[in-house]
């Protein structure tokens, strides 16, 4: 069995929808899959109370000491795959999860306030030496800003892009929430739409990087933070308009 764990400091970043997205993909690509809701806010359980479908199957686990003992059980019960969706901020679950994780993925809007909300969750990865890649979430229409930005996020922390940021980004739009509310993932809520096409997308890279191993990464986090990178997220007022598409 293999165990992604979604987790940065930052509320807000899309770790649940990335999970429900990734969760529907992987089981459309023939895993069996348990999401795993270490947050107490509940997203995910409140999701499934609304979802008309009986898998994924969610599993609160609150506790840091039950993470290790519910893998186990899943892994006995031949659950290939397991999606840990964890809380904001950095907590005893959500640093035992890590180090149970195969791969660490690890939400951030291009904005600043993510950017540098990635380095606590980064120490805990680093510590425990687990193969990690940003995702780029809730961004605008993709362009050469995001583009240039991404590769700046790879330059500074001198590794390949495709080592250090998932693709495709995941454009914000309407079909993400409204699959949300309807107890459903967006590539069954909008299957032919191009959030579907991103989710996709991004859980073959996903796919390929956990049955590569997933090397891990040295990122400098002090050069991750430079100003330099942090100017190409300033968003003018019409990038802000065209969020929602």
């Amino acid at each position: 069995m293999q165990t992604i764990v979604l987790a940065t400091q930052k509320g807000g970043s899309g770790k649940s929808t990335l999970a429900i997205g990734l969760a529907l993909a992987a089981i459309q690509a023939g895993h069996t899959v348990r999401l795993i809701e270490t947050d107490s806010q509940g997203t995910l359980s409140n999701w499934q109370a609304r979802r008309p479908y009986a898998e994924p199957i969610v599993e609160p686990v609150y506790v840091a000491g039950d993470v290790d003992q519910r893998l186990q059980s899943l892994d006995r019960d031949g659950v290939t795959l397991t999606i840990i969706d964890t809380s904001g901020g950095v907590s005893a679950a959500t640093t035992t999860a890590i180090r149970h994780a195969d791969l660490c993925l690890i939400p951030a809007r291009p904005t600043v306030a993510d950017i540098e909300a990635t380095a606590s969750t980064l120490g805990v990865v680093r510590a425990w030496n687990k193969p990690f890649a940003f995702i780029l979430n809730q961004t605008p229409i993709r362009g050469q800003r995001l583009t240039t930005a991404a590769n700046a996020l790879s330059e500074e922390a001198a590794l390949d892009i495709s080592g250090v940021v998932a693709t495709p980004f995941i454009v914000m739009r309407n079909d993400h929430q409204d699959a949300l509310s309807a107890g459903l993932a967006v590539n069954e809520y909008a299957p032919g739409s191009k959030s579907a096409e991103e989710i996709r997308g991004l859980w073959q890279w996903v796919e390929a990087k956990l049955n590569a191993g997933a090397t891990v990464q040295e990122v400098l986090v002090g050069e991750l933070l430079e100003a330099p990178l942090a100017t190409m997220f300033v968003e003018t007022p019409a990038e802000a308009a065209a969020f929602v598409a």
